[in-house]
């Protein structure tokens, strides 16, 4: 029997319009479309596709067993993940095997910060697995504002929020463009960070960009809480003619 194969499918930053041609083709005809999702929740990825399924699409939502419950530095952590990502790619494969094909919904580029990454290490060798690359949040984060985000020579640093506050200094003070990603809980820290390298006012933040809830604001007009899809950017201003 020929077996079946796995397609991680960047949707883009949550616009269906943003999705390649390849994406929205794979998404309309697949029989198995996967997504993950926090328990309760419908899941952003599967929301975005919300219309474009087929009516004899069979959906497997994939929820996690942990959020923020719990911190990442408690080893529970990992091993409950590395457990709900074993058993995910189990399901995945015996659809495979039974000569099906699969589509992984992948928010941005499956490849840039997703869970799609720890499904894709475990299957690479298993079964055929194909990457659809997206547009990432951060692209669309930066167009939003109307500004391209590096010239010339231009160092572009990409952090996540989650990091310690001298690493997030450390990083801020010595890049020329800056994306600052995961900040929700962590917004304070990052604005600390960014108060003590003197680069506040260079700042801006964009929230759900390229969504119909777009904002975009200076850093220093942010609220006491921001949303999860909520990036915080800095221009270069580097060479140019």
């Amino acid at each position: 029997m020929k077996m079946g194969r796995i397609y991680g499918v960047g949707l883009g930053p949550g616009a269906q319009d943003l999705m390649s041609v390849r994406a929205d083709r794979l998404i309309r005809d697949t029989r198995h479309v996967a997504y993950f999702r926090k328990k309760g929740r419908t899941g952003h990825a599967r929301g975005i596709v919300e219309g474009m399924l087929a009516d004899t699409a069979v959906e497997l939502p994939m929820e996690y067993p942990v959020t923020t419950e719990i911190p990442v530095s408690d080893p529970r952590y990992n091993e409950l993940l590395a457990a709900f990502y074993e058993a995910s790619i189990r399901r995945l494969v015996e659809i495979a095997q039974s000569g099906e094909d699969v589509v992984v919904l992948c928010e941005g580029d499956p490849f840039f910060y997703g869970s799609f990454m720890h499904l894709y290490t475990r299957l690479n060798g298993r079964v055929a697995v194909s990457v659809v690359p997206g547009i990432t949040g951060m692209s669309a984060a930066w167009t939003a504002t109307g500004r391209p985000v590096t010239w010339g020579d231009d160092v572009m640093t990409v952090l996540m929020g989650t990091l310690p506050e001298a690493d997030l200094a450390e990083r801020i003070a010595r890049t020329d463009a800056l994306v600052v990603m995961k900040i929700g809980r962590n917004l304070d820290k990052v604005r600390r960070a960014l108060e003590q390298t003197g680069r506040t006012d260079e700042a801006w933040l964009i929230e759900y960009a390229a969504m119909a809830e777009e904002r975009v604001v200076p850093f220093r007009e942010a609220g006491e809480t921001v949303p999860y899809f909520s990036i915080l950017l800095i221009h270069g201003n580097g060479r140019r003619p």
